[in-house]
């Protein structure tokens, strides 16, 4: 993934300078936002007794190139809808919460996040009939 000095929109020269290269799992380590050495440390962390194959290592790296790629670009037409020149912290947050429902606490706004109210499966409402039906007979 290349990376410059500020955030584009979709449509500026630096974006399109990004889209025309591709990013590997196995590429250029310096193009990489997350190197082998980081991801091992963050296995020890977890586990301290793990170790990943390599297969693994390359294929969790390309994965987490991906998610950012993906995530930059998301967030740039986000900054191109709102006719914004740069992108700001908040379409990145958007993004993350819309498509991935991720909450990052501590960045972009202090608003409390909105409740959401776990959508109620149709067993859930069976359960909920049959209790209403046995507390009428009584």
């Amino acid at each position: 993934m290349s990376q410059s000095n500020s955030h584009h929109p979709p449509g500026s020269s630096a974006q399109n300078h990004t889209n025309n290269q591709t990013s590997s799992g196995g590429g250029n380590p310096d193009n990489q936002v997350l190197s082998k050495a980081r991801l091992q440390d963050l296995v020890k962390e977890v586990d301290p007794n793990e170790q990943l194959d390599e297969e693994v290592e390359e294929l969790l790296l390309q994965i987490a190139d991906d998610f950012i790629e993906s995530t930059v670009s998301a967030s740039c037409q986000l900054a191109k809808h709102r006719q914004a020149s740069a992108l700001d912290v908040t379409d990145v947050q958007m993004h993350l919460e819309r498509q991935w429902n991720m909450w990052i606490p501590g960045f972009g706004t202090d608003e409390l996040r909105p409740y959401k109210r776990a959508p109620v499966t149709e067993a859930h409402k069976q359960r909920m009939a049959l209790i209403r039906k046995q507390m009428k007979k009584f």
